[in-house]
């Protein structure tokens, strides 16, 4: 299957609220009594506009996706082998126009393309500490192992 807005099992799209006021925004993350996985180690990313970061599959490590500033192309594709969704792609725009957090799974390869210029702020809410000895795997963006092209499609 690889229908860019289908969506693969398991990944959770969760609308975050921002609330204003004349001193600047609140805006909300993660919280302990609606988390979707147990929290690790929390970390931030800077991605370049235009720069695409991944493909990466995780073995165990459940990522929980928010963009801060910015905007941020973040495209899923299932590598689980008893998924009923395996196969299947997903892209999900998000930050300044889609404010939400992204829960990823283990098993399903991510990659990402940072749409504004200079950056977007990527904050990555991960199940467990960084640890080397994680299990996971870089897959090159361009090898085309993953079916999926990054270049802009103006439909």
């Amino acid at each position: 299957m690889t229908d860019r807005n289908g969506t693969i099992s398991g990944v959770v799209i969760r609308p975050l609220q921002r609330i204003p006021d004349e001193r600047g925004t609140i805006m909300h993350g993660v919280r302990s009594d609606n988390a979707l996985s147990p929290m690790g180690e929390v970390y931030f990313k800077k991605l370049y506009y235009g720069v695409i970061n991944g493909w990466h599959a995780h073995e165990t490590l459940e990522l929980n996706y928010i963009c801060l500033t910015g905007m941020i192309k973040l495209v899923l594709y299932d590598l689980r082998d008893d998924s009923p969704t395996k196969g299947a792609l997903q892209e999900i725009f998000f930050g300044d126009d889609n404010y939400c957090m992204v829960h990823i799974p283990p098993g399903i390869a991510n990659g990402s393309k940072g749409m504004t210029d200079p950056f977007a702020l990527i904050c990555n809410v991960a199940s467990e500490p960084h640890d080397t000895s994680l299990k996971y795997r870089r897959i090159d963006p361009n090898s085309g192992e993953i079916p999926y092209d990054w270049s802009r499609r103006d439909f």
